[in-house]
């Protein structure tokens, strides 16, 4: 590579707009006056010296090279695939650290750190179509299966199946229950198992524990051959504080804040300081990376909440260089790979989190509706008489939801931590739960916003989520859980094949509350229009059935019910509705029309209208 070309690629490297330093920075095969090997470069301005080490020199130090912007290079002959190599830094007090490359394409497999020497461009995908036509699915449908690999399913021995592996029994699943996505909890190279992926060492290194790279991008091509997208959790907050990483990389904080009172976060893990403009082009480059080589149709971004406040917390003011940062790497992405999604867990009331760059907004496509999340979950928490006290929670969500293009999630977070699963969640005794989570799901899809689930969600998991163990699928063999399951896959089906559900959701006028205020029977209803379609959706969380409940309109209806979450299928008492319901000119609750159906205690209804006749 020309001196001319260096230059250039490091001024744009320290400037904090490169989105491709990994095809500089780290280990690439490469010849130089007729040698095959591989040059090596690692940044680290404030070393006083930097060695290789590795395999191919049984572990002895090399010294490497020093440039004037502080990268230090070394061409080695016979260096190949599969060699494992470190740094050897040594800061200016004189200590030394063997590190590994923050651009290392592949790892030892954790506990063990070694950089292994691997070209990932080297696989070809046949993913062209599927690439072509693949949108932000605005008015599209969109439900998502949020799976951590390591505890999704494992081997009979009970060690972990490898990307391939996974390939033959993730795949048909999704496409058995309904889901258009899988996201991937985060798959990067990290230390401890039990952080989950959320303390990444190797934001460019597919976790060795599964395999090499050309797996997960085989698992990635599968999906897309089978209509299904793929979303990566990229996490551009914090890394792991482990120092032989990236922690202190050079002797200083070289990707971390200064200060330690920014140094760490709650999680005890190294904040990224977003201001340093070689901490910029890292991530705008790891996010790049898992586009343009993993071929990911979505990157979900952690934490965002403590990017957009100091430590998370609003009291402390407005993190401009992160707000930046965000806006530098939504924007650069968006013109680079403009069908991707790029999704924010946020759980702030910061305004424009979904509003272009442009617009002053921080560039997301789509936001987690972190308020729709716990208010539903606490509504359904409490008991009939406590809903009754506060029925507006689940109204609440309407008056807000167009502030941003809102994502709908019950994740992994849920689930963990003593939270209790979302079925265990539910108000009462065990029979008791079974309905009303049917109850929530089938609300859940009727209301606005694209859908997330973590698994084991969709067979009543009663045991809290644990990374050394896979979902309880024995509980299939019981018929509340396998009943469960098939009204999950149905309900779902249901929001994938009816447009009302999901065409123009962000549209104020496509949908209108029937019942929003009847406290006392715990009643509520809305119509979604669109697409040419109208459905109707009623839902009685009160413990008390509702043989005759009247529910104004504003139009003679003429409805048939398309699911029943009481349905005797579903392990519910049957009380299902006729095969047509017709409004009639009845006021009620302010509206010119009304109509009456069934709806037992803790169930919920959607219908779908067939046609609607002239008022008198």
């Amino acid at each position: 590579m020309g001196v001319t070309r260096s230059k250039d690629i490091m001024g744009e490297f320290l400037s904090g707009y490169s989105f491709e330093a990994y095809n500089y920075f780290g280990a690439h095969e490469t010849t130089e006056k007729g040698l095959n090997g591989c040059i090596f470069r690692v940044y680290a301005p404030n070393a006083a010296a930097v060695s290789l080490i590795g395999e191919f020199s049984d572990w002895k130090p090399l010294i490497m090279n020093r440039d004037e912007f502080g990268t230090y290079s070394l061409f080695v002959p016979g260096v190949s695939e599969g060699m494992m190599y470190k740094y050897r830094v040594r800061a200016k007090d004189g200590t030394e650290t063997d590190k590994a490359d923050p651009y290392a394409f592949l790892t030892e497999i954790p506990p063990a750190c070694a950089s292994v020497v691997y070209e990932p461009s080297r696989y070809r995908f046949t993913d062209d179509k599927y690439i072509a036509k693949r949108s932000k699915l605005y008015n599209e449908p969109m439900n998502i299966y949020e799976i951590h690999l390591g505890s999704w399913i494992r081997r009979k021995d009970g060690s972990f199946c490898s990307y391939s592996e996974l390939i033959p029994k993730l795949i048909p699943y999704l496409k058995k229950h309904n889901y258009t996505h899988v996201e991937l909890m985060p798959v990067g190279e990290h230390p401890f198992y039990g952080s989950w992926g959320y303390q990444c060492s190797g934001f460019f290194a597919a976790d060795s524990r599964y395999g090499t790279p050309d797996g997960l991008m085989r698992l990635v091509d599968e999906c897309h051959f089978n209509n299904i997208g793929v979303i990566f959790d990229f996490v551009p907050v914090h890394f792991a504080a482990d120092e032989s990483y990236m922690h202190m990389f050079d002797g200083t904080p070289l990707y971390e804040y200064d200060s330690r009172d920014m140094m760490y976060n709650e999680w005890g893990s190294c904040n990224f300081c977003h201001s340093k403009p070689i901490v910029s082009s890292f991530l705008l480059s790891a996010a790049n990376f898992l586009i343009t080589v993993f071929h990911a149709d979505g990157l979900r971004m952690d934490a965002i909440s403590n990017m957009i406040y100091w430590q998370g917390d609003p009291s402390r003011g407005v993190n401009t260089g992160a707000v930046d940062f965000m806006k530098r790497l939504n924007s650069g992405l968006h013109r680079r790979h403009g069908n991707v999604m790029l999704i924010a867990e946020d759980s702030t009331d910061f305004l424009k989190v979904t509003a272009p760059v442009e617009y002053d907004g921080l560039g997301f496509d789509y936001k987690w509706n972190m308020g729709w999340m716990n208010d539903t979950l606490n509504y359904f928490r409490m008991s009939p008489s406590e809903r009754r006290e506060n029925y507006h929670m689940l109204t609440f969500s309407m008056q807000y939801f167009y502030s941003e293009l809102f994502l709908l999630p019950f994740s992994h977070d849920e689930c963990v931590h003593g939270k209790a699963t979302i079925m265990q969640k539910m108000w009462g005794d065990y029979e008791n739960k079974f309905p009303q989570c049917r109850e929530l799901f089938l609300y859940m899809a009727a209301h606005p916003g694209k859908k997330l689930s973590f698994m084991g969600d969709e067979i009543g998991q009663l045991r809290e989520w644990d990374e050394t163990r896979e979902p309880d699928r024995e509980l299939l063999k019981y018929p509340l859980h396998d009943s469960f399951l098939r009204f999950f896959t149905e309900v779902m089906q249901i929001y994938l094949k009816n447009p009302a559900l999901y065409n123009g959701e962000y549209d104020r006028a496509a949908f209108r509350f029937l019942e929003a205020d009847n406290p006392e029977q715990c009643v509520y209803a809305w119509q979604r229009t669109s697409g040419g379609q109208s459905v109707v959706f009623v839902m009685n969380t009160s413990d008390r059935p509702l043989t005759r409940c009247r529910v104004g309109c504003n139009e003679l209806l003429v409805m048939k019910e398309m699911i029943n979450s009481d349905s005797f299928i579903y392990s519910g008492m049957g009380m299902d509705n006729p095969a047509s319901i017709h409004a009639k000119a009845i006021a009620f609750h302010g509206k010119p029309c009304s109509f009456e159906i069934s709806l037992n205690a803790f169930s919920a209804a959607l219908f779908e209208v067939t046609r609607k006749e002239q008022l008198p």
